[in-house]
């Protein structure tokens, strides 16, 4: 008997996140989950929406013996094909699980660095030329990272994923209005004094349309404006390598002193290309039901009364500052008392406090109003 949950999810990717249309080609990865009916309910809500399904399935214990053998024209070509399989697509799904999140940790950083540079195309090929919405799928390996058992979160899994999400995005209206009027941007916490500038960038809301779970209204700083040091309060993973109290400096928007639990290897990431030292997006999280990290980005960034601050590229169109890198990485900093607490201003005025914003059109979005 097939999961109910299973059933509703699929509804929700295929008749919200994407809004499969008929015609329309949609290409469906699933990169280190072993569960096929996932993938066929998938398949059959694109064909009752008129579309037409296309699969790859991939594990990153395959991808970790293709990469530490890997040429650089052999990288290349598979580009090619991946590119080419992209540019046919009207739309795409990424359903990504896997009991190893550590799986690429001995991969070296120049076969990592190389890969990342050259698939960046077909990244932002997906990007900018297709609906599309990444996942995380529910594993006893996440269960483990989040501490509970494994039933337990599942249930939060698609408590989560299949929340009301047009309600959420109704009460981001606020929120992404004021971003797109915001100048000046000051945050502080712990370790953290940051000023940085919106001006002209605008924001965007994510409410489910690219990620699920989902959560945040992002914009970017301008490029050169960002001064002042972050110290993020969450794990962070990066190509299958954790890193923790991590300390970023900053001066006229570059990334000048990069320190953590692992140094070394956070600041070759940072060295990958010249943009990888400056920041391209800068996000508030709301989810109501996401409150703790559990090492996952897809749900981390989203952990209510948190931000993130970006380094690497920014997102092609709104919110585009400008900045070009092979890399993207999503670090985390939690405001709720439990981790510290914290304030964000917006043009000097305080727009939130300890993870709640105080200001009335905005209240909408604190975790009880959410729910």
């Amino acid at each position: 008997m097939r999961d109910p949950r299973l059933e509703k999810f699929a509804e929700v990717i295929t008749g919200y996140s994407i809004e499969v249309q008929p015609g329309e080609n949609v290409l469906i990865e699933m990169i280190g989950v072993q569960d096929p009916e996932f993938l066929k309910i998938l398949i059959e809500k694109v064909y009752e929406k008129g579309g037409n399904p296309f699969y790859n399935i991939k594990d990153p214990r395959v991808t970790r013996a293709f990469l530490k053998g890997a040429n650089e024209e052999q990288l290349k070509k598979q580009m090619i094909v991946d590119m080419t399989q992209m540019k046919l697509m009207d739309g795409y799904i990424a359903v990504r699980g896997g009991d190893n999140i550590t799986e690429l940790s001995d991969v070296p950083s120049e076969k990592i660095n190389l890969y990342n540079r050259l698939y960046s195309e077909v990244l932002d090929e997906r990007v900018n030329n297709t609906k599309w919405v990444i996942m995380r799928y529910p594993t006893p390996s996440m269960a483990q990272l989040s501490g509970v058992p494994t039933d337990v979160f599942e249930q939060f899994y698609f408590d989560v994923c299949t929340l009301d999400y047009k309600k959420m995005d109704k009460a981001m209206d606020a929120l992404e209005d004021l971003m797109n009027r915001t100048n000046k941007v000051r945050i502080v916490s712990p370790g953290t004094d940051l000023t940085f500038s919106l001006k002209g960038l605008g924001a965007v809301k994510c409410s489910g349309k690219r990620n699920l779970p989902d959560g945040e209204v992002y914009s970017a700083p301008v490029k050169d404006s960002v001064n002042g040091v972050i110290t993020y309060n969450a794990t962070t993973i990066y190509n299958g390598t954790t890193f923790d109290n991590i300390r970023l400096v900053f001066k006229d928007g570059k990334i000048i002193e990069a320190t953590g639990s692992n140094t070394k290897k956070l600041n070759e990431i940072l060295d990958t290309d010249e943009g990888a030292r400056y920041i391209g997006e800068f996000a508030i999280g709301v989810n109501p039901y996401v409150l703790h990290p559990m090492k996952d980005i897809l749900f981390d960034e989203k952990i209510a009364g948190s931000i993130h601050f970006t380094p690497g590229q920014a997102y092609e169109g709104v919110a585009d500052n400008g900045n070009r890198s092979a890399v993207h990485w999503d670090m985390v900093l939690i405001q709720r008392p439990e981790y510290g607490g914290g304030e964000i201003y917006f043009d000097d005025v305080l727009i939130r406090k300890d993870g709640l914003f105080v200001v009335p059109e905005l209240e909408a979005l604190n975790p009880d109003n959410l729910k």
